[in-house]
């Protein structure tokens, strides 16, 4: 059955990903989005593996790429601003098809492939749920009440959907060890498609060139047990990451300085979420909102895009019956998530080493890396569980509904 409303919570990858396919399927989707907007800014994602696949199949896979970061060089620098050791753009790829972008230029591009097909409401939210035999009676914040046949969560970290049908997140969230925090700056230190990063005890700061060097990207991560704050106080947030980066050298000033005028601010744990089952009755969930694997796995984006396609894809497959559908796209999804997820476990401590000592053994090593004649062999060694995560699907091929959408740049 074919022509069922879907009703989606979030408009920032996975959200839009299915919009994409439930519409080539031949399924009715509207979104709903708290932001005014798409979301711009955010850190840079990766897609890899089987999600390369996914965006191959949408035609957007050559839009996606020429809009990459193309960094060529990271170099990680000392208090002053020396360089402690610096690493080519080879260092860490899987795969070259892999694309790293920011997650607002993805978004922008999935926007753009799906507005005029999928029903987009922006500055609402869901309130309310009340589920019979035949459908979704949804409350919204500010709009009227509206039916659908399904509701999906693609609403992130702190899904507002998975709490009003699961309950609390606490729950579900397991956090990392780690806070993290991303905002634009100037570009005033002259990068050109590079990543400077400056390591202490406990904390990591990049500055990365972005949109053709005319701006940055400050990144800031912290070691931390869980803190209590309100994940919309933003006043709060920047209070919390300047006190945990009081007395860091190198650039760290000037950027919490930019961090208080800075409009694309955004804060929060590096969490997992892990559940037994992602959905219940007529709803379901996707992406973060069900199974989010934190930056230190790389593979969020990854995950989203290819839970989008197999949950739409097994929606259709099933004829629109979702207790079938919802059921399968668990059971292809489960181990996918899983390996993806296991990548992040106990990163926190590799990533931003806890001790002086731990720091002087990972500038150390990278001092050494680039001269070793076998530097080519570690770094694959390194990725090895990276592409087996990333590739840790075969892909079902369903027949879409509808003709090819034509993608345009906009």
């Amino acid at each position: 059955m074919t022509g069922k409303t879907v009703l989606i919570s979030g408009a920032s990858i996975a959200g839009p990903a299915l919009a994409y396919w439930l519409h080539r399927h031949g399924f009715r989707p509207t979104i709903v989005e708290r932001a005014a907007a798409p979301r711009p800014g955010g850190q840079a994602v990766d897609i890899r593996g089987a999600a390369i696949d996914v965006v191959q199949k949408m035609g957007l896979y050559d839009q996606i790429r020429a809009n990459d970061t193309a960094i060529h060089e990271m170099s990680y620098v000392d208090s002053e601003g020396g360089t402690i050791a610096t690493l080519d753009a080879a260092f860490g790829i899987v795969d070259e098809r892999d694309v790293e972008i920011s997650r607002g230029e993805l978004t922008k591009i999935l926007y753009n492939a799906t507005r005029d097909n999928v029903e987009y409401v922006f500055g609402d939210s869901i309130t309310g749920l009340s589920e019979d035999a035949d459908g979704v009676e949804v409350r919204f914040e500010h709009g009227a009440p509206r039916r659908f046949d399904l509701v999906v969560g693609a609403d992130g970290l702190h899904s507002n959907t998975r709490s009003l049908v699961f309950g609390d997140e606490a729950q579900f969230l397991h956090h990392l060890g780690l806070y993290l925090a991303i905002f634009g700056v100037a570009n005033r230190t002259g990068l050109d498609h590079q990543q400077h990063i400056h390591a202490t005890p406990g904390r990591v700061t990049t500055l990365t060139s972005s949109r053709d060097r005319s701006e940055a990207k400050a990144v800031f991560f912290f070691g931390s047990a869980p803190l209590t704050y309100d994940y919309r106080d933003t006043a709060a947030q920047r209070r919390l990451l300047a006190d945990a980066f009081a007395g860091t050298g190198w650039e760290v000033p000037r950027l919490l300085e930019d961090m208080k005028a800075a409009p694309d601010f955004y804060f929060d744990s590096v969490s997992q979420i892990r559940m037994t089952g992602w959905h219940r009755g007529r709803v379901a969930l996707v992406g973060d909102a069900a199974y989010a694997a934190s930056a230190l796995s790389g593979q969020g984006t990854s995950l989203a895009l290819v839970g989008a396609y197999v949950l739409a894809g097994e929606l259709a497959a099933a004829a629109g019956e979702h207790e079938v559908a919802f059921a399968r796209y668990e059971e292809k999804l489960s181990e996918f998530v899983k390996v993806n997820q296991e990548l992040a476990i106990g990163n926190a401590e590799r990533f931003a080493p806890s001790t002086p000592r731990a720091v002087r053994m990972q500038n150390a090593s990278l001092k050494m890396l680039r001269y070793l004649p076998w530097k080519g062999l570690l770094m694959k060694m390194m990725t090895k569980g990276v592409a087996r995560a990333a590739n840790a699907i075969t892909l079902s091929e369903y027949a879409p509904a509808q003709p090819e959408m034509v993608q345009t740049t906009r």
